[in-house]
C-alpha cells in the first residue's frame, strides 16, 4: 500500500448526491447512485461518529444563463432541465442531508476543485494543511467523481475511491474508472475497508 487511510487526516467527500441524479424519473437519473445510498449513508454516519469531516458538493446550473456551455453542448437537455438553482432537484437527497456546520460546495464543472473554494476548505478544515486524504463517494463515478479524484491527486491529496459508494451510468463505466483510479490516481477501497480504517 502506498499509504494508509488515517481518520485524523481524512475528509469524506460526497459528490452530487442530488435529487436530479438519485430519484427515479428525474432528469439526470443514475440508478446506480440510488443503489449506493445505503453505503454512502453508512459512511456519513461513521464519519460523524468518529469526527471525520464531511464535505458535500452540489452541481448547479442556471436558467438565466448557460454557466457550463460545453457541458450543455454535450448534454443538450441540460439547457432546459436538470440541477437548476433553487429547485428540489438540485438539493442533496434527504437521506444524506448535511447537518449544520457541514460544508456544501456549489460547483459548475465536473471537477469539484475547479472555480470553487474546495481546496481552501480542505486546507483549513482540520487546521492548516491538516487534510491529506479524500474519501470519494457519490455520482457520477466516471464524470464528477473521477474528475475530482484526478484533480485531488494533482494537488497531492491521497484519494480513497470507494467502489461500492460511487454510482456510474453503467457497470462497464464503473469498472473502467475503478481500474484507472486504482492504477494511477489513488486506492480503491470498499465501504467495509473504509469503516475498518475509521475504527
Amino acid at each position: 500500500m502506498p499509504w494508509e487511510l488515517r481518520p485524523e487526516s481524512s475528509v469524506l467527500l460526497v459528490i452530487d448526491m442530488q435529487n436530479d441524479f438519485v430519484r427515479e424519473g428525474f432528469p439526470m437519473e443514475v440508478p446506480m447512485a440510488r443503489s449506493r445510498l445505503p453505503a454512502i449513508r453508512t459512511l456519513v454516519h461513521a464519519c460523524r461518529a468518529t469526527g471525520v469531516p464531511i464535505v458535500y458538493t452540489r452541481h448547479v446550473l442556471y436558467d438565466s444563463f448557460d454557466v457550463s456551455p460545453l457541458e450543455t453542448a454535450y448534454q443538450p437537455k441540460l439547457r432546459e432541465v436538470g440541477m437548476r438553482d433553487g429547485t428540489y432537484g438540485a438539493e442533496i437527497v434527504d437521506e444524506l442531508k448535511p447537518e449544520p456546520g457541514e460544508v456544501v460546495i456549489r460547483k459548475h464543472r465536473y471537477d469539484a476543485f475547479h472555480g470553487t473554494e474546495l481546496d481552501t476548505v480542505l486546507g483549513t478544515l482540520r487546521g492548516p494543511r491538516g487534510v491529506d486524504t479524500l474519501i470519494v463517494t457519490g455520482t457520477v463515478t466516471e464524470v464528477c467523481c473521477e474528475s475530482t479524484a484526478r484533480s485531488a491527486f494533482m494537488r497531492d491529496y491521497q484519494v480513497a475511491f470507494v467502489s461500492d459508494a460511487t454510482g456510474a451510468l453503467s457497470d462497464a463505466a464503473q469498472e473502467a474508472t475503478l481500474r484507472t483510479i486504482g492504477s494511477f490516481f489513488g486506492r480503491v477501497l470498499d465501504t467495509s475497508q473504509v469503516l475498518a480504517a475509521l475504527r
